[in-house]
């Protein structure tokens, strides 16, 4: 009974979630039978529970079912807390070695990856009260701290400390307990362009190159000229 009911309380807290996070949600009936990130989660936890006692080719059934029902991976050995939200969901994919701790929230198109070559535990860990962004890719075994938030479209590839706000490819800090440290004004839409900044980057190079070549051109008509007043005649060669 004990056991019972701490299944039934986990499963509350996945329906909590939805109503704490997500204004659309109208009814418990509701969400139970058209949210997608609601039937995901259930049934990775179906899939978990199988996967820690070996049973690993039905967890992966389970999950790839959930899959082509939900558009929403993950994978059965991926350890995640209570009240997890994933709003919309389409896209998302969690991969195996994922340590996801409480009141976590995901949108679409989210990733929580590998690099793809290593062993052990390769993908993140994220820590209670995170929010990743939609389109974010958060790639490496690496920790995303307490109660951060992961821009829109960011990659990140190293660990992110608690209370801050990442956006940018790669990702960086721009705001950490509160205080901005990056004085761009970003947000989750206005995300930096890199390869807006690389071109501008290589027009500041061409820009440089052309004043340094005009420079050398000045010079050398000057001493061109200054040869020429003195008499000095280029030697001809014969063939």
């Amino acid at each position: 009974m004990k056991r019972i009911r701490e299944i039934r309380a986990l499963l509350k807290s996945d329906i909590d979630a939805v109503f704490d996070r997500d204004p659309a949600a109208r009814s418990v009936f509701e969400v139970m039978i058209t949210y997608s990130g609601i039937h995901a989660i259930w049934a990775h936890r179906l899939a978990h529970w199988f996967y820690k006692r070996n049973r690993f080719l039905i967890a992966r059934v389970i999950s790839q079912m959930s899959r082509f029902f939900t558009g929403i991976e993950i994978h059965p050995g991926a350890r995640i807390g209570k009240g997890f939200f994933i709003d919309h969901g389409m896209g998302v994919v969690i991969g195996e070695t994922c340590e996801i701790g409480d009141y976590v929230t995901l949108y679409q198109g989210v990733t929580l990856g590998g690099t793809g070559k290593e062993k052990g535990k390769r993908h993140p860990t994220v820590e209670d009260g995170v929010l990743i962004a939609s389109g974010a890719k958060v790639l490496g075994s690496m920790r995303i701290g307490r109660c951060s938030k992961i821009g829109a479209g960011s990659v990140v590839l190293r660990e992110i400390p608690p209370n801050s706000t990442v956006v940018g490819v790669p990702g960086r800090v721009v705001i950490r307990d509160g205080v901005r440290v990056d004085k761009s004004d970003l947000d989750q839409v206005n995300l930096p362009d890199p390869v807006a900044e690389t071109c501008r980057d290589l027009q500041r190079e061409i820009d440089s190159l052309r004043m340094e070549l005009g420079r050398l051109k000045d010079e050398w008509e000057s001493e061109r000229r200054e040869k020429k007043r003195d008499g000095y005649a280029p030697v001809q060669h014969s063939d």
